[in-house]
């Protein structure tokens, strides 16, 4: 069940999932001794998104739900008869923290806003000063995987990306699991 907009509306279809999922690198032929850096862009849209707004933020503030962490994880296949995992998986998380102030930087000149978003992504925190700004934070994800060209020897070698992400559950939405796979890419080790 999701907890939705102004009214509370119970809605039981709408489900989180990845998008926009890329997985790219800054040449595809590479030399034996070289290092590859593969670059894996994704965005959770759907309910998560979608419920992740000023007022649920105040809703949850109230009710003592200060905190919100997602728990991810991205990491290379190397696809071809033999499946077998590359190079160092990320798994991590983000978090967000709800907090009160009146601090005058933080001014909201078209609201009476008291309620702040703290995003933690990567051990540095960050404060947006509107919702939208939030949003493309918190649930846009840009991570680099760093493979030694040995590691996979010499050769044409076709790589995908899995990417999973999980919450537990809040006031404005239930827990969730998502998971999906790249589009594969090709890298030749000459």
């Amino acid at each position: 069940m999701i907890y939705y907009g102004y009214k509370s509306l119970y809605i039981k279809t709408m489900k989180s999932f990845v998008s926009d999922l890329e997985l790219t690198t800054n040449k595809n032929m590479f030399n034996t001794n070289e290092d590859i850096i593969i670059n894996v862009k994704f965005t959770i849209n759907g309910a998560l998104p979608h419920v992740f707004n000023e007022k649920n933020w105040t809703d949850a503030y109230t009710k003592n739900d200060n905190q919100i962490k997602i728990k991810y994880g991205v990491k290379l296949i190397k696809n071809g008869i033999k499946k077998h995992d590359i190079g160092i998986a990320i798994n991590t998380y983000r978090k967000a923290s709800f907090f009160w102030t009146r601090n005058p930087k933080l001014v909201n000149p078209s609201a009476q806003k008291r309620i702040w978003v703290q995003i933690i992504k990567n051990f540095k925190s960050y404060i947006k000063l509107n919702e939208d700004d939030v949003l493309k934070e918190f649930f846009g994800f840009n991570e680099n995987i760093l493979l030694k060209s040995s590691e996979l020897g010499s050769g044409s070698h076709k790589i995908v990306s899995e990417i999973y992400a999980s919450w537990k559950k809040h006031n404005y939405i239930d827990e969730e699991y998502i998971k999906k796979r790249s589009q594969e890419i090709e890298i030749i080790i000459n």
